[in-house]
This record gives C-alpha cells, sequence and structure tokens, in this order.
C-alpha cells in the first residue's frame, strides 16, 4: 500500500512510535513515510481508532507506553504481516488466520458469559469487516 507525496516521491506504509504530550508513547502506529522528504501521515484507516485511544487519555495523561496493536486490528495485521517468518505467507491467510482466532475467543467469551471480552472482540471484528469492505469498495 502506497500512496503519492506532496512532493511526488512515493510513501510507503511503517510501523511508528507516537508520542502524544510528550507523555506518552504509542508504538506500532501505522504511518504513510516520504523517503525523500520525511513527511509522515497517519494511515486514515486507524484515525479513528488513534483518535479515540487519544481521546480516552485525557487532557492530562500520565507517562505511559501503549502498543497500538493491541487497539489496531490493522495495525496488529500489518505487524503480522512483516515479521520474518510470515513473509511469505499470502496476507488473505494472515487475515483468515486472525479472524478465526478472534472468533475462537469469541466462543470462549461467551462461554464464560463476560460482556466486556465479547464486546471487545466484536469491536475488533467490526474493525476488520470495516477495512476488509474498504478495501473491496469499487467506488
Amino acid at each position: 500500500m502506497r500512496k503519492q507525496c506532496k512532493c511526488g516521491e512515493s510513501m510507503a506504509i511503517r510501523l511508528r512510535l507516537v508520542i502524544y504530550q510528550n507523555k506518552v508513547e504509542i508504538d506500532n502506529v501505522p504511518v504513510y513515510v516520504c523517503e525523500s522528504c520525511h513527511v509522515s501521515e497517519v494511515l486514515g484507516l486507524i484515525k479513528p481508532e488513534l483518535t479515540q485511544l487519544i481521546s480516552s487519555l485525557g487532557k492530562r495523561p500520565k507517562k505511559q507506553q501503549l502498543k497500538f496493536d493491541e487497539i489496531s486490528e490493522v495495525a496488529y495485521l500489518l505487524l503480522k504481516v512483516t515479521e520474518k517468518e510470515r513473509l511469505d505467507e499470502p496476507v488473505e491467510s494472515i487475515i483468515e488466520e486472525r479472524i478465526n482466532e478472534l472468533l475462537d475467543m469469541l466462543i470462549l467469551a461467551q462461554s464464560l458469559k463476560d460482556d466486556a471480552w465479547m464486546d471487545d472482540i466484536r469491536m475488533r471484528l467490526g474493525q476488520l469487516t470495516k477495512h476488509t469492505l474498504l478495501r473491496h469498495d469499487p467506488a
């Protein structure tokens, strides 16, 4: 996934560390980066999740480190597809594996009657569904 930078060069997606208010380090945030002019831009697909995370931190967040791949399924999948041992695997199989993992966890959460966990898993499945539909939208 690439996009063209304002300078005319191609931007590639990288997983980067984003620092909020010099206190909160958010690792593995998908960002478009231009190697030519060094401009960076948060991937549009994950902006809602990142915005929600930042707003949940409040105006005076405590010093902390967070992993965005634990919040965003897109970040999680980008991290997985870049692992050395998975470079030869098709992206579709990695996505399918993650969906199956989440469905298995949903069954476990339902058996435990853990509503919060079920809501979290449904939210993650929703992220994957939304992004998959956007990717296949011909418009």
